[in-house]
């Protein structure tokens, strides 16, 4: 922990699970809406699942990031297991940096964080042209590039119920 860093009080379950269910909703409703499914917009369950992935490795990992994967498959009906197998390189990939990306400030956690976004994108991608098909366009390399710059506004929303308020006890050690 670094110094001056403030103590986070432990996340409320409800919270975490509920957080990534809205986020897999909006990422539903976007591919749903009038405008459908634009390739430079960032997948907000990526985010938000790498979030939890750094903060809580036991309760959120590999399995829940398989599951979340089958349910954005199943809903866009794109082929069965392919966001689940990106989702799930990415929490891998999360679990392996989360200790060290702890350690940096959220602005730098932003250039430790792309390259996992990049690398779910690249998987999707290869998966989707080894089937067969198109190449959707340049564009699709700004959406990994928005999630990296989401990462601050998303880690102080979600850090914001664990902030415990500044204690004035005189008595109190810490």
């Amino acid at each position: 922990m670094q110094r001056g860093q403030q103590l986070l009080l432990p996340v409320r379950p409800w919270f975490m699970w509920g957080s990534l269910l809205l986020a897999l909703l909006v990422n539903m409703m976007l591919t749903m809406g009038l405008i459908g499914r634009l390739v430079w917009m960032p997948d907000f369950l990526a985010l938000v699942l790498v979030f939890w992935t750094v903060q809580q490795p036991l309760r959120v990992g590999v399995g829940i990031a398989f599951w979340l994967g089958l349910a954005c498959d199943v809903h866009q009906g794109t082929l069965l297991g392919q966001h689940a197998l990106a989702y799930t390189m990415l929490s891998f990939l999360a679990i392996g940096v989360h200790r060290r990306l702890q350690w940096f400030s959220v602005w730098s956690q932003v250039a430790q964080v792309f390259p996992l976004f990049l690398a779910s994108l690249l998987l999707m991608l290869a998966i989707r042209l080894f089937l067969g098909g198109q190449f959707p366009g340049g564009s699709i390399f700004f959406a990994p590039v928005l999630e990296a710059m989401l990462w601050p506004v998303v880690s102080l929303l979600l850090l914001l119920p664990q902030k415990r308020p500044p204690d004035t006890d005189a008595n109190r050690p810490l």
